[in-house]
């Protein structure tokens, strides 16, 4: 069985059957093309939909007010307001659901996409910002995207902050021996509502790696999918959320090995604190037939500190081919370990601080591996302000 193709757009924007297996999923960017999803559908059985406050069926769309600023260094062409007869647009996926459809059909009546360029060839010393902000409740679209041509690299920072009902498309283009690092931050108040989904397609011998942390909002269902146009592409996704009273995070990775000798690593990691804290994390990996070589391994692990709370973690992997040079999943979560916390208390530390000592290094480990030294500092900053109201 063949799997999804993510760098194959229809320019007509008609239907094109994805075959996932178990999911029998189909691209479209006909909104209709969608049932309203009910929250039974096995993609959708995980979310809360009344909490999604209308992103989900479009009928009620109100004019929200979001603002989108943008951050970068000269060499990078930043195009803001474009809108969506550009051809650049929407060529490296088709929306995989309703509420993906409705953002790319509505984007343009609020600030239209953004698009960064980074010429071929170009190493950017300074990241890109892209910083979207939301100053009015009520419903509003975006779309991003980014293009690094052939053996550029880039760093981009995208970062979601103040109150929205918000649902966006991003695209990530990554050429031939190109490398891209994005670092994704929903910072969003606690009213905040955020479905995204982020479209990654990798070239030949290409680099791909991303940092998606998530702290804030009332509602986030983040939905990274990445699929390759040739061999030696390595994708790497990073993940960090910590989920307080009420939150629900969400994530969603789909890695499509749609091309031999390619390489993928997904790591997330989430604590969860808090009555009706709900953490979620759904690790697709498809290894399409006939092709060979794949090397793949994606792994979660969720730390629940108080009762209360909800972990669903679902590993899903799916290999089509006898040829795999290595694919592995794993899952667990739990509460602390008393091993790690006995060892600590046993040299004299304080139970407290031995608790508080464990936390934060399961939280940087992945923190660390952010390269903007500022931006680490201030996501561990949050993390800790997160961990003081838990404690």
């Amino acid at each position: 069985m063949a799997s999804p193709n993510l760098g194959i757009k229809e320019h007509s924007h008609g239907d094109v059957e994805l075959p996932i297996s178990k999911l029998d999923v189909h691209g479209s960017f006909d909104v209709d093309a969608f049932p309203v999803p009910t929250g039974r559908e096995e993609e959708w059985r995980f979310t809360p939909m009344r909490r999604l406050r209308g992103l989900h069926d479009g009928r009620d769309i109100s004019d929200g007010v979001v603002k989108v600023e943008t951050r970068a260094p000269a060499e990078v062409t930043v195009e803001t307001g474009v809108g969506s007869d550009d051809p650049r647009l929407g060529t490296s996926f088709l929306p995989t659901d309703r509420v993906s459809a409705l953002a790319y059909r509505d984007f343009d009546k609020f600030h239209g996409a953004t698009v960064v360029t980074v010429p071929k060839e170009t190493a950017v010393s300074e990241p890109v910002f892209i910083t979207t902000t939301g100053a009015e409740q009520g419903d509003a679209y975006g779309h991003v995207l980014v293009h690094v041509e052939r053996h550029a690299s880039a760093t981009v920072v995208l970062e979601y902050a103040g109150s929205a009902v918000y649902a966006d498309n991003v695209e990530f283009i990554v050429d031939d021996g190109a490398k891209l690092t994005v670092i994704s931050l929903q910072d969003w108040d606690t009213d905040a509502v955020h479905v995204a989904h982020q479209y990654t397609k990798v070239g030949r011998d290409a680099r791909f790696k991303s940092h998606v942390i998530t702290l804030g909002g009332d509602l986030v269902r983040l939905s990274p999918k990445v699929g390759y146009t040739g061999r030696g592409g390595d994708a790497e996704l990073h993940g960090l959320y910590f989920t307080g009273d009420n939150q629900h995070h969400e994530h969603r990775s789909l890695i499509d090995h749609n091309v031999s000798n390619t390489r993928s690593r997904v790591n997330y990691r989430g604590a969860l604190s808090g009555e009706g804290a709900h953490g979620v994390w759904i690790g697709d990996v498809i290894i399409g037939e006939g092709t060979e070589g794949t090397d793949s391994y994606e792994h979660n692990r969720n730390l629940a500190l108080t009762d209360g709370t909800r972990i669903d973690s679902v590993p899903n992997l799916e290999i089509f081919t006898g040829e795999v040079e290595g694919a592995g999943h794993a899952s667990a979560s739990g509460r602390l370990d008393d091993i790690h916390l006995f060892y600590l208390q046993s040299r004299g530390i304080p139970e407290d601080e031995a608790r508080r000592l464990v936390i934060r290094g399961y939280f940087a480990e992945l923190i660390n591996t952010i390269e903007i030294p500022e931006l680490r500092d201030r996501i561990m900053d949050e993390v800790e302000e997160k961990l003081a109201r838990h404690e």
